[in-house]
Formats: C-alpha cells, structure tokens, sequence
C-alpha cells in the first residue's frame, strides 16, 4: 500500500508495522442507523525524521462475521490528526498566507464556503507579497496583475493561466465574502470545489515563491562557484615584475 506522508510529504510503502486498524461495536438502541461502530484507523511514517502518526476515524455501519463485529458501509469520516490535508509550507512563504491556506484545509469539509473565502484572502495576500500590488479591492488587482503579464513586468513565474486561476477562486472565493442582495438565495459550495480551490493556491505556491527560492538557491551556487573559480585563478597568476 502507498502512502504520502501529509506532515513530510515523504512516499513510501506501507510496511505491516506501521499500521493499526481497530474496531468498536457501538451498542445502542433504537438508533436510526441500525448496528453501527467505530472504525479507527492510524499510520506511522516510516521517515526516521518524521515518524509522526496520522489518525483517521469513520462510523460506519456494523455486520456480525463468524460471531464477530466487522465494519461495513461508511456513514461518516474524520481526519483526526492531522486535521485537514495542509502541506508543510516552507519558512519563506509568509505567516498569514501560510495560516489563511493551512485554515483553509482544515475545514473544508466542515465549511466549504468559509474554506472557499479563507483562500480568496490567501491569494489577496500572495498577489500584494509576491507581486507587490495593493488595491482596493482583489477584482482591480488581479486586473493589474493581467496588465503587468501582458507587458511583460509581471514577476517570473506569473502566468496568463495563473491569473486566470485566481480570477476563478476569486470569484468562488466571493460567495462566502459577500452576501447576495437577496438574502434567501444560497449558493453552496461542496468539499471537493474548495478542494481544487485548495489545489489552485498549492500550484501557485510551486510556481510562485518555491520557484523563486530555487532560482536564487541555483543562482547564489553559481556565484560561489564564479568568486572559487576567479580567486584560483588570481592565486596562480605571475607576481607582477618588480624591477
């Protein structure tokens, strides 16, 4: 079984020893779900720097197998540890941008539009961090942030598709930031659209700011190397003619 650690990101095969599933008969009566338990199910990562346990839960419903309580159809899951599918996000990337995605991921599934609105604001701040726009409102920046791509001064790694990447989860993102003028109309949100939306922010983290720290990592080696190379070469010169 593959795994991808969600603390490290380290992919691994899942060995015999690192696995736990248990199960609890749950005895109750006249209960609308009929026989149902507790099914818990926990990993350890297999990465010595790591080795942190993920956690999951799920109430499902219970047959009787050979005198024996099984789990059969899920009826509801959680994501005890960690909550939510959050990346580990390097040091550079903002606190507050970290915090508005890392949020995001937690209750996506308990609030898909507040998870929605949380990475609107996530992209509000990447779009004044990175690319140094602030206006009054996400709509004119992105505008901006188009113009600047068209003309060429947009800051490497911003793309025509980026923007309209951000200009969609603006628009989603909208829905939990702002109230309809008719009160009684509700547009919902499901799990899985503010999971891409979560996807959309995660690409742009890899195009935008881990990107960019690669570029400099590559290009402060290659001044290092430059600088080693140039003090050989002076170190092996002639002495100058002193007579």
């Amino acid at each position: 079984m593959e795994f991808t650690c969600p603390y490290c990101q380290n992919s691994q095969i899942l060995q015999g020893n690192q696995l736990h599933n248990g199960f609890i008969k749950i005895y109750v009566d006249k209960n609308i779900e009929g026989d149902i338990g507790f099914l818990l199910k926990s990993v350890t990562c297999a990465n010595p720097a790591c080795a942190k346990t993920v956690i999951s839960g799920k109430l499902t419903q219970a047959v009787l197998i050979k005198g024996n309580w099984r789990p059969a159809n899920a009826i509801e899951s959680w994501a005890l540890r960690p909550q939510g599918s959050a990346r580990p996000l390097p040091g550079f990337i903002p606190q507050a941008i970290a915090e508005d995605y890392t949020e995001a991921c937690r209750i996506r599934d308990l609030s898909p539009k507040a998870s929605a609105t949380l990475i609107r604001r996530c992209l509000q701040g990447m779009i004044r961090d990175f690319c140094g726009i602030a206006k009054p409102t996400l709509d004119k920046e992105i505008k901006t942030l188009r113009q600047m791509v068209d003309d060429g001064s947009a800051p490497k790694g911003v793309s025509d598709e980026s923007v309209d990447a951000i200009d969609q989860i603006r628009a989603i993102g909208n829905i939990g930031a702002h109230m309809e003028k008719d009160i009684d109309l509700i547009i919902p949100v499901e799990a899985d659209e503010a999971q891409l939306l979560i996807e959309l922010t995660e690409m742009l983290f890899d195009e935008w700011y881990i990107a960019r720290e690669k570029r400099e990592a590559r290009l402060a080696a290659l001044r290092v190397v430059a600088d080693n190379k140039r003090e050989l070469r002076v170190a092996k010169l002639p002495a100058p003619d002193e007579g």
